[in-house]
């Protein structure tokens, strides 16, 4: 099963608790199940409210009384605690790998950066992950596309979607801006930046 950025349990439960032990394991707070519901809105609070009380139950979500309500947060204690927020952290951890991967190569990009529907949040299980990436003009092409086609690989290896890399040349890009190219505009106005200046693009569109 593929990575849902917005969804990261989906990978082992796609359903509601899935979602609820996401928010609870990336906020280290008590919510209540109206909270909960605002922060998922997609979902109702009776809804979360029962799927909250059964994850108590189970002893994975702590409960407890405040007033009249009661409030919900993960059992960092309990045995599946870790392994549920590495699942919920699964983002930052691609941007990590990528970020060390790229790093590493001979001739590393100038920039890159993930963009569409992952850095947008809105991904669905059968959406690729599209990553752009800029090469120094003084590259090695022989080199440049044996790596982009290994990274492509590696990356889809690690999250299940289909990666796509836009790779494109310091000098391609700049003529590329000045034609006012769409989809450097998307780049630029959503993208994650997991090498280089993360400005270095919006420095580019706005120059």
């Amino acid at each position: 099963m593929s990575v849902q950025i917005q969804h990261p349990l989906a990978v082992v439960t796609p359903t509601l608790d899935g979602d609820i032990l996401t928010a609870l394991a990336r906020a280290d707070a008590g919510f209540t199940p109206g909270g909960l519901a605002r922060l998922l809105s997609a979902h109702s609070v009776e809804g979360v409210r029962r799927a909250v009380r059964r994850l108590a139950g189970q002893g994975i979500v702590d409960a407890r009384q405040v007033g009249r309500a009661f409030e919900y947060r993960l059992n960092r204690d309990h045995l599946a605690a870790g392994p549920i927020i590495a699942l919920a952290g699964q983002w930052r951890t691609l941007l990590e790998r990528m970020e060390q991967e790229l790093s590493a190569w001979r001739q590393p990009p100038v920039y890159g950066a993930v963009f569409g529907s992952a850095a947008r949040g809105d991904m669905r299980a059968d959406s690729d992950l599209d990553v752009f990436l800029v090469a120094p003009d003084d590259v090695d092409q022989r080199y440049w596309d044996g790596a982009v086609a290994s990274f492509q690989q590696v990356v889809t290896r690690w999250t299940g979607n289909d990666t796509r890399v836009l790779a494109m040349s310091e000098s391609e890009v700049r003529a590329a801006v000045r034609d006012g190219a769409p989809i450097l505009r998307s780049v630029a106005d959503e993208g994650v930046a997991v090498v280089g200046s993360p400005s270095w693009l919006r420095r580019l569109a706005t120059g």
